[in-house]
């Protein structure tokens, strides 16, 4: 047993509390807070861990870290659980790093790092489409420190599920997520979410004709973006107005009239965030791409999960098909696909998607 190698862990983790640290893994089954795995605290978010030389350990390791339950595992620097960790047993010394823990079995989040939510307005007029919608509107947590700096921008739909409680359908957590982006200097972003329009939502956000739904209205909708809500948001915040700052972003059908309003108004959008697009509404999404569409130092994240239909990540890609045969350069447009062959159509992972966009799109 001497002649055993040792196996030590060492973790240092950002946040210091007094709730142990535990490890979990294939070694016990992966119970989250059994006594025998408790980590020694050795200083402020330092801990250390020996297993002992007798115990019988696979050859290869699974493992993550816990504050004593999977309410309270280990996060990545998005907000989101990662994989498990993997070593062998003969690997002597490692060392870890955990940014950030899941709150009683929600998203991390940093209290002094909070965007601040206001309502723009209750009912902000839609003249395309003579009616009114709640505008919210989530400001960098230090924008008020922050007098002569100006932010760029990102349109969001489908507000009721975005932030605060969320809705039945969901939560995005962006409040949450935006927080944990302003601890690594990557949350100085203005978020504009708009509200659902309920019963018209499909209306409003296709922008074709569909039998049995109805015409679409969601030309009416992105010109009102455009051309009504970004002046006002111009006008009344510190953005940055430029397309290469200004953005738009949504799911299922709020992903398609974001891709379709950043087709049509190049000009006007360049950072495009479409998650699970409800391509199947039309097929001329694509001539659109190529009839239309003029980029303009414009980027694209485009996600799409293998469990939300079979149809989802070949449309996705095949959106990226359409847009590299026009062989438009690099510094026109850049778009980066991203495929989860187990995401579902959920409104949390959509969330989990979120910062790894925000990032790319604008930093």
């Amino acid at each position: 047993m001497s002649n055993r190698t040792l196996l030590n862990l060492e973790l240092v983790t950002h946040t210091d509390d007094e709730r142990p640290v535990f490890l979990s893994g294939n070694f016990c089954d992966w119970y989250p807070d059994l006594t025998e795995f408790e980590m020694e605290k050795v200083g402020n978010g330092k801990y250390k861990f020996s297993f002992s030389p007798d115990k019988s350990l696979p050859e290869t390791i699974e493992y993550k870290y816990t504050r004593g339950g999977w309410d309270f595992v280990e996060l990545d620097s998005y907000g989101n659980t990662p994989a498990n960790r993997i070593i062998t047993k003969k690997q002597g010394s490692v060392k870890d790093f955990v940014p950030f823990w899941r709150q009683d079995g929600s998203t991390a989040s940093v209290s002094s790092l909070m965007p601040t939510i206001e309502l723009v307005s209750e009912g902000f007029t839609i003249p395309q489409l003579g009616k009114t919608r709640a505008i919210h509107i989530l400001l960098p947590y230090n924008y008020e420190q922050s007098p002569e700096k100006r932010y760029p921008v990102l349109y969001m739909q489908d507000a009721q599920n975005l932030f605060g409680e969320g809705s039945g359908y969901g939560n995005w957590e962006i409040d949450k997520r935006l927080s944990l982006l302003a601890k690594q200097e990557k949350g100085d972003v203005i978020i504009v979410a708009i509200d659902h329009g309920d019963g018209d939502r499909f209306k409003e956000y296709s922008p074709y004709t569909v039998e049995k739904k109805g015409k679409g209205m969601g030309m009416k909708y992105a010109n009102f973006i455009v051309r009504t809500l970004k002046p006002y948001i111009d006008a009344n915040y510190r953005t940055k107005p430029d397309a290469q700052f200004t953005g738009i972003g949504g799911s299922s059908m709020g992903g398609l009239i974001s891709l379709y309003a950043g087709l049509m108004y190049p000009e006007t959008i360049g950072r495009l965030m479409v998650f699970s697009p409800s391509l199947w509404v039309s097929n001329k999404i694509y001539f659109d791409i190529g009839e239309f569409f003029s980029p303009i130092n414009t980027k694209m994240y485009i996600y799409g999960g293998g469990k939300e239909s079979p149809a989802m990540i070949p449309g996705v890609k095949k959106i990226k098909e359409t847009i590299d045969s026009q062989r438009w350069s690099t510094d026109k447009v850049e778009v980066r696909l991203s495929l989860d062959s187990r995401g579902e159509h959920r409104e949390k992972r959509w969330g989990q998607e979120f910062s790894k966009a925000i990032e790319w799109l604008f930093y």
